[in-house]
């Protein structure tokens, strides 16, 4: 694919805190479906929430940087028999700038960390809605790091996004809480907001990889560099896995690469102005994951802090679509 190609598909949302590996940069078939790009960005959504369900049943036991290893080993499955079916494994570790890689792996594999202990701590819902900052934060990053034009209307959808976000951190914000401040209501609402900020600096960087890297690239070193990186975290306390939490995390890493292959698909047959809305559809999954499995649900406060996130976002797909046309 030639780097215009890239560029043109190259504005759709990631999912918040799960920075999926594979960027929307795949080859588009001659003939657009997209009913079929759609279906499949819907079901990318659904397997990534799925996935975080997984997290949050086991992230209390088991360490967040093994989390972070089987998330990535195991995604590497699914993904390299897609490549394989599309005969594309000869390109996966064929790069011309390595550093690039490293940089972009860095800032994901924080933001992944991060994003794992904000699930262990705070309801899903909430920490899915703060996690829908990393938008907004890439308008603001994009500017200052790539010198990208931002215009009015976006910075007005970006200022009424974060306060979208301070009315989501307003309950972790009152006195009682702000007296303690290592409660886990803090700790896990802070760690949601890092993770959307280092996703959003991921996402520069993607910006910048999809002009010259494939990919197959792309993915394969993402997906090294934080198996790498969570190595590092063996020295914290890693753990043998009671059977029921290794059969959660095998399907953690599993979901995780299918839901990539999903997210791949549907850019492969809808143009990503058409399907980039449809990555909110992982609030409603997240809702009724939330209430089913675990009792959660948003009070007045957080429901009203989400609906103003997400209609920031919408705003800016919107704008970006009549612009490019």
């Amino acid at each position: 694919m030639i780097p215009a190609e890239r560029n043109r598909h190259s504005t759709a949302l990631p999912l918040p805190g799960i920075l999926p590996a594979m960027p929307p940069t795949v080859q588009l078939l001659p003939l657009q479906r997209p009913l079929r790009g759609i279906a499949y960005k819907v079901a990318s959504t659904f397997v990534f929430t799925a996935m975080l369900a997984c997290i949050k049943l086991v992230a209390d036991r088991v360490p967040t940087g093994e989390i972070v290893f089987f998330r990535s080993a195991l995604a590497l499955v699914p993904i390299a028999i897609f490549f394989g079916w599309r005969g594309e494994l000869a390109l996966t570790l064929r790069t011309s700038n390595p550093l690039a890689h490293l940089w972009r792996g860095l800032c994901g594999v924080t933001s992944m960390a991060l994003w794992f202990l904000s699930i262990a701590l705070i309801p899903l819902p909430e920490a899915l809605a703060i996690g829908y900052a990393s938008p907004l934060i890439t308008v603001v990053l994009a500017a200052v790091m790539l010198g990208e034009v931002v215009r009015a209307y976006r910075w007005s959808a970006v200022a009424f996004g974060f306060a979208g976000i301070l009315l989501l951190l307003a309950p972790r914000l009152g006195a009682a809480n702000l007296a303690a401040a290592g409660s886990r209501e803090m700790l896990g609402a802070a760690a949601a907001l890092g993770s959307a900020f280092f996703v959003s600096l991921a996402m520069v960087q993607l910006r910048r990889l999809t002009r010259t890297e494939t990919t197959p690239a792309i993915v394969t070193y993402f997906s090294l560099t934080a198996i790498g990186l969570s190595f590092l975290t063996i020295p914290f306390g890693w753990m043998l896995p009671a059977p029921g939490d290794l059969a959660l995390l095998v399907a953690t890493g599993l979901l995780g690469g299918v839901g990539q292959v999903l997210l791949t698909e549907g850019y492969r047959h809808a143009e990503a102005s058409a399907i980039a809305s449809f990555d909110y559809t992982g609030m409603i999954w997240g809702l009724l994951l939330a209430w089913l499995m675990f009792g959660e649900v948003p009070d007045a406060l957080v429901a009203a802090g989400c609906l103003v996130v997400v209609a920031s976002g919408l705003f800016i797909i919107y704008r970006e679509r009549t612009q490019v046309r």
